[in-house]
């Protein structure tokens, strides 16, 4: 097994054991974050109904480009997130790191989410 393969297993059991227990629904949905090497993806999920209630990310239209390091970048992204989560109606979501581990972007967003209003 490669060592990026291992790294990706690794992440993906974490996650797997984060999916167990964490769960979103309409009223609070699950927060879920991907990042890449160059951007960094959030979305709102109902997974009783498996949908996604709203998006945000580095790539997004509404994502004012900046010269910035991406943690300054995924913290903007927290703060979008929060923003259109307010405009539909939605104040308490549960976080999904997604098998990332909670420091540097993570948190970054995390804080931008908070800061923005959501709670959780």
């Amino acid at each position: 097994m490669a060592t990026k393969n291992k790294k990706e297993y690794r992440r993906l059991r974490i996650k797997q054991r984060i999916r167990k227990i964490v769960s979103g629904t309409i009223e609070r949905p699950r927060l879920t974050v991907f990042r890449s090497n160059k951007e960094i993806y959030a979305q709102l999920v109902d997974d009783l109904a498996g949908t996604t209630i709203v998006s945000a990310s580095t790539r997004s239209k509404d994502y004012e480009k900046e010269k910035a390091n991406k943690t300054k970048q995924a913290k903007l992204v927290g703060n979008l997130i929060a923003k259109k989560a307010k405009a539909a109606g939605i104040e308490s979501v549960v976080f999904d790191r997604n098998g990332y581990l909670y420091h540097g972007r993570i948190k970054s967003l995390a804080e931008g989410a908070r800061e923005g209003g959501l709670k959780f």
